[in-house]
């Protein structure tokens, strides 16, 4: 269908693993070539249904060719949204755009999440979500420019409303580029070296959780 259409198709799916399968999504190009897949890190596992999947190990970046030139492109499948650090290990793998295949009611709180982790990691986001009865709708798109030489702007760029439909959002990768390339986010003034609680794995309260067994959950066993 990619090929036949000549465009980039992103699908979800439930990709057969030992030990359970993963929430996935397949990248394939106008061309009809699998470029990248990506499998859920921040599995729900406080969901009894999705906390038998495998999480993904890896926040991938791929080259997609578009008839504009290539684009470097990730994902994040969406509870990772939550997670700052899932947009910034993408932006830290090269990531010029992150697509968010999601499921669930996007109100005001997530998406200014999806805003903020577009500003923050000057990348392009472009979120799907289920219209109802699955969800609310309210697919989005931001580009990461928040400010011109006129001052702050709004970063948003399409909108959908309840209904299904195809949303079209056009980026302007040659202003995202130029603006990536001289404002101070991303990864511009970032030290990693103080940094280290962020990968310490013990969770204290009132943070600490349990499974569905009712022990208590550990991420780092995830």
């Amino acid at each position: 269908l990619a090929q036949e259409l000549r465009m980039a198709i992103a699908l979800t799916y439930l990709e057969r693993w030992p030990g359970g399968p993963r929430d996935t999504v397949s990248l394939i190009d106008r061309h009809g070539e699998l470029v990248l897949t990506y499998a859920k890190v921040h599995t729900c596992d406080f969901d009894p249904v999705e906390a038998t999947c495998t999480p993904g190990d890896s926040f991938p970046v791929c080259t997609l060719e578009t008839a504009q030139g290539p684009v470097k492109v990730g994902a994040m499948i969406c509870y990772d949204r939550e997670f700052p650090e899932s947009a910034r290990m993408l932006m830290l793998g090269g990531a010029e755009l992150i697509l968010v295949p999601n499921v669930c009611d996007m109100e005001l709180n997530f998406i200014a999440q999806v805003r903020t982790r577009a500003i923050e990691n000057m990348v392009a986001i472009a979120l799907a979500n289920y219209a109802p009865p699955d969800a609310n709708g309210h697919s989005i798109a931001f580009d990461p420019i928040a400010f011109t030489e006129h001052g702050s702007r709004d970063s948003l760029v399409v909108e959908a409303g309840e209904q299904e439909g195809v949303p079209l959002a056009s980026f302007d990768l040659e202003a995202i580029r130029a603006y990536r390339a001289r404002e101070s986010w991303g990864n511009a003034f970032r030290k990693p070296h103080r940094y280290g609680l962020l990968v310490e794995q013990h969770v204290e309260d009132p943070f600490v959780r349990v499974n569905i067994h009712g022990e208590p959950y550990q991420s780092s066993k995830r």
